[in-house]
């Protein structure tokens, strides 16, 4: 028995992580996101060059693609290899037949100059006509200059920001530096522990803000629009959902999966074209009560704009295996620099 849905959507990605699994261990275990983020991430995202990046995003848009997802929202980092970046990562997933929107992390982390040459690859993707938002990491790692200018991108673009607000404590001010900046176009990530209201789109990230242990964002607690994310935990859209349901379920036994279902629907909100595409799966019905309880369903068959672009377990356009093996060599280059 199958069942056909659009295309789901990731709202929230870091393509660049998908090198990071079986990366060397950190030079001491991290007790703290801070820790978490200065010993892993950074550390990880200084040592990319645009040949991994390339290769991470393939493989990113590979695993989208063999769990039914059709379009990804990314946020990007490589403060060594910034240039380019977006339109390296559009091309990838444009190869694999994945729709994609981009946005560069500004971030003051690696000086003036870094933070400006962020701004500039959002302005110059964007103006060159990719899809995206004007990217930010997050408000602890801006000046009060960077986040104007930043701001002022998204305004003069009109694309809008993507922004990590509030994911751990030491954002436990971006509310109120946020506060009367935001509009409808914002994607605001996380928000684990935000208390002002904010315009935009929360991005909820329930199996990464389990990972790092952050606490539980509650989302439904806000009237904004909510849409599911991974946070660069593959791009299992319907392993988002079931986590998602989970956790709210674990703090409310009232609550039922069509709220985190609804939070899925929204990604079409932030990604209309994907309503187009057409997934057929393994299992049917495809409804969320069925869902939430049955793991292991999987896409027999995706078509994006018309075109067949998965079939028979593997993609149409591209060599999995060679995308597998091409992105090993670069995670081995990667592990050497780390």
């Amino acid at each position: 028995m199958t069942a056909t849905t659009p295309g789901l959507v990731c709202s929230h990605h870091h393509l660049y992580s998908a090198l990071a699994r079986g990366m060397p261990s950190p030079p001491k275990t991290a007790t703290t996101f801070h820790e978490i983020l200065e010993q892993i991430w950074w550390r990880l995202d200084m040592a990319l060059d645009l040949e991994m990046v390339r290769w991470s995003a393939m493989l990113g848009a590979l695993e989208a693609l063999e769990s039914g997802t059709t379009a990804i929202i990314d946020h990007h980092a490589s403060p060594n290899a910034i240039e380019g970046s977006l339109s390296v990562i559009a091309d990838a997933c444009a190869e694999v037949g994945v729709r994609v929107a981009c946005a560069y992390e500004v971030t003051d982390r690696h000086g003036e100059d870094g933070a400006r040459r962020g701004l500039e690859e959002n302005r110059r993707f964007l103006s060159e006509g990719g899809r995206g938002w004007v990217g930010a990491h997050a408000c602890f790692t801006l000046s009060d200059d960077t986040l104007d200018l930043v701001v002022g991108l998204g305004q003069d673009t009109g694309a809008g920001v993507h922004i990590h607000v509030h994911e751990g404590p030491e954002d436990s001010d971006a509310g109120k530096r946020l506060a009367g900046r935001t509009d409808e176009g914002w994607l605001l990530a996380h928000c684990v522990s935000l208390e002002e209201r904010l315009d935009g789109t929360i991005l909820h990230n329930p199996e990464s803000n389990m990972n790092n242990s952050v606490g539980y964002a509650n989302p439904g607690r806000f009237e904004n629009p909510v849409a599911l994310g991974t946070d660069g935990i593959g791009a299992n859209m319907l392993g988002a959902f079931r986590a998602a349901y989970l956790k709210q379920r674990e703090s409310d036994v009232t609550a039922t999966p069509e709220t985190a279902w609804s939070w899925l629907e929204a990604g079409w909100d932030l990604f209309p074209e994907a309503r187009r595409d057409a997934v057929s799966w393994s299992y049917e019905p495809m409804d969320p009560w069925h869902l939430a309880f049955t793991p292991g369903v999987r896409p027999i068959k995706i078509a994006i704009d018309n075109k067949l672009v998965f079939a028979d377990g593997a993609p149409t356009l591209v060599d999995a295996g060679e995308i597998r093996a091409k992105a090993a060599e670069q995670a081995t280059r990667l592990f050497a620099r780390l």
